[in-house]
């Protein structure tokens, strides 16, 4: 390795990773510390207790492996120098410090202010710019827009924004054998090394691999086709969540989280979030879900059905309509609040987006001196797995759950 390291961190899923000067004085800001408080997976240690695992060492870890895949494009003559390997590495150390409180659930609350279009790559992008952070970049030499470039997949290089986001990223094989590894589960193995190791650059500026490493490809696509139903799609981590984004988006109206200030974004953390919540006075409905979120009184799953869509075309709007045109007939014939009924209806692509967010159709192929555009549906167990995973389930209070599991058996969308 061409960098000057300072000092290692021992980690349960890379075992040591290293760290330069300018890194540790990164990680050590309160501004990046604060990660440490946001966990990976939001409500995920309810049903799995040892997925306390955070951001905080997400992000390290995205980082030391973004700094082996630069070194191997180096050693390959794709990369020029030592800088480039170090900037990468910074762009996915501060890929997620803009994740606020339970992380994607958050960010679902703010993106509702369709005025503000907030996401947590916008707010990173202020964190970088407005804090510390850009001090100690401009101390070292760094430019800090082209830091935010890079960490949110925005340069000219398409293989440095594939380096940190997309199906070939340091992002996915950091997540998955993590997530693995705390949850319990045995689904999100990656041959990480092999990946890596086999890395090109092809003559269109895109990240491809060797073709003879296609077998570890399929294998971690598949390893987060079967986290997400069996982990992130878990029908007892969505009770918790569900619970969580009502709470959240009811809380909003009072507490206004769009409308703070970076300053204010900052102190807001997993824990504190939900005690502010709990303390709120004059809006019941969102401190209740929220103690009982803390209580682990969950709600329970008295529908399911998951769809498997090759294609976009799943309308979550009419599927909601259709669930709620149904439940209006019978609420009130089974003396039920409707408002006690909470649907869930959540989306993921079966494949990871590319860093433009575009669906992956495609994988870069490279086989001696020839490279090739290989279709995914030419891969036949990718094939098997590309398209849309939809995700449809009522929920409610433990005192409705007997009668509407009964008459919820009928319904058919």
């Amino acid at each position: 390795m061409v960098l000057e390291f300072t000092g290692e961190i021992t980690d349960p899923i890379h075992k040591y990773i290293r760290f330069t000067e300018v890194e540790k004085k990164l990680i050590d800001t309160e501004v990046f510390q604060r990660l440490r408080k946001i966990r990976q997976l939001a409500g995920a240690h309810l049903v799995y207790p040892s997925a306390q695992h955070t951001r905080f060492e997400h992000s390290i870890g995205a980082m030391h492996l973004v700094g082996l895949a630069a070194q191997t494009l180096l050693d390959k003559g794709y990369l020029i120098c030592k800088e480039d390997v170090e900037s990468l590495r910074i762009a996915a150390l501060l890929h997620d410090i803009g994740h606020g409180p339970f992380s994607h659930l958050f960010e679902e609350v703010l993106m509702q202010n369709k005025s503000k279009k907030i996401n947590h790559e916008i707010i990173g992008k202020k964190i970088i710019k407005e804090t510390i952070i850009i001090d100690i970049l401009g101390q070292y030499g760094y430019n800090p827009d082209y830091v935010c470039k890079l960490s949110f997949g925005e340069t000219q290089n398409m293989f440095y924004n594939e380096m940190i986001a997309g199906s070939l990223s340091a992002d996915i094989m950091d997540y998955l054998p993590r997530d693995s590894f705390f949850t319990g589960a045995e689904y999100g193995k990656v041959d990480y090394y092999r990946l890596i190791s086999s890395f090109e650059v092809l003559s269109n500026g895109h990240l491809g691999i060797n073709k003879s490493a296609i077998n570890s490809l399929e294998s971690m696509l598949i390893s987060r086709y079967q986290m997400f139903k069996a982990v992130y799609f878990h029908k007892t981590v969505r009770a918790g969540e569900v619970m969580l984004l009502h709470s959240l988006a009811s809380a909003d109206k009072q507490l206004h989280f769009s409308d703070f200030s970076i300053e204010e974004y900052l102190e807001y953390t997993d824990e504190k979030t939900i005690d502010i919540i709990c303390s709120l006075k004059g809006n019941k409905f969102a401190s209740d879900l929220a103690l009982d979120y803390k209580k682990r009184k969950l709600f329970k799953c008295v529908y399911e059905k998951f769809l498997q869509n090759k294609h976009n075309a799943f309308d979550k709007e009419l599927a909601s309509k259709q669930i709620r045109d149904f439940l209006g007939g019978i609420t009130e014939y089974l003396d039920i609040d409707e408002s006690f009924i909470f649907i869930d209806i959540s989306r993921a692509p079966s494949m990871p987006l590319t860093p433009s967010k575009e669906e992956l159709n495609s994988i870069m192929l490279v086989d001696k001196d020839l490279e090739f555009e290989t279709p995914t549906s030419e891969i036949p167990l990718i094939d098997s797995i590309t398209g849309f995973l939809d995700m449809i389930r009522i929920y409610t209070t433990e005192g409705n759950r007997e009668k509407l599991e009964k008459v919820l058996r009928n319904m058919n969308l």
